[in-house]
């Protein structure tokens, strides 16, 4: 395993070889880890979260000081001072990204390219995927979110309305029934985007409150497999 593989502590579903036609990174949500939302998705699924032609790569966060913990260690991507829509984002978005471009690079310098990699989470890992793929790499594939959300005004936006480039397509699912992230704010999110040019794709689901669900997760392999097709 790389370094930037141990250091994030990456869950890898599938074996990376010249078989493989890409890869997908996966995100999970705030005080969770990837093992977890590996089992997580395993218990949903009823099965691995894989696919014959990909390696699903998940990375844990590392630690850090959580304000709305009152500052207590948490494996959170980044601080934040409140899970609203209408707050800033705090700096530590940027940091995190750029902590984690060496898993892009390690994959790319072992033959993936970005074309061939899909980035998303779950929601606070959902958001991350939107700062990664439209801020850092707008080159990926796609870029999918499960129940996240982004700030008002945040710096995905600015990216997006200032690229010149065609920006990855954007899958979306968020539960109507979501008492921790509001079905609006992920709607608002997604909308947004659409209307700065990027393709969107999103899917309600009237009794999803915040969590995975089977066939959220089943339309999210199909979507997955029609943007990096096993051919």
């Amino acid at each position: 395993m790389s370094a930037p593989m141990r250091k994030f502590l990456v869950q890898t579903i599938g074996h990376t070889s010249s078989t493989y036609k890409g890869s997908v990174i996966f995100f999970h949500g705030s005080g969770d880890t990837g093992n977890g939302i590996r089992e997580w998705l395993k218990l949903v699924l009823r099965e691995e979260f894989s696919f014959p032609h990909l390696d699903v790569i998940i990375p844990t966060a590392p630690e850090r000081p959580y304000s709305l913990y009152g500052g207590e260690l948490s494996n959170v991507w980044f601080d934040r001072v409140d899970i609203a829509q209408d707050v800033p984002e705090t700096e530590s978005v940027s940091t995190m990204c750029q902590q984690l471009e060496p898993i892009v690079n390690d994959l790319v310098e072992k033959g993936t390219p970005k074309n061939k990699i899909i980035i998303g989470g779950f929601s606070m890992g959902g958001c991350l995927a939107m700062h990664m793929a439209y801020r850092f790499h707008p080159q990926v594939a796609g870029c999918f979110v499960l129940s996240g959300f982004l700030n008002t005004g945040s710096a995905v936006y600015d990216s997006v309305k200032k690229s010149t480039n065609e920006m990855p397509p954007l899958f979306y699912c968020h539960g109507q029934a979501d008492p921790l992230v509001k079905y609006e704010w992920g709607e608002k999110t997604c909308n947004q985007l659409k209307s700065l040019g990027v393709t969107t794709n999103f899917n309600s689901f009237p009794k999803l409150s915040h969590e995975l669900d089977k066939k959220e997760l089943h339309m999210l392999r199909d979507w997955i497999t029609k943007i990096i097709p096993n051919s």
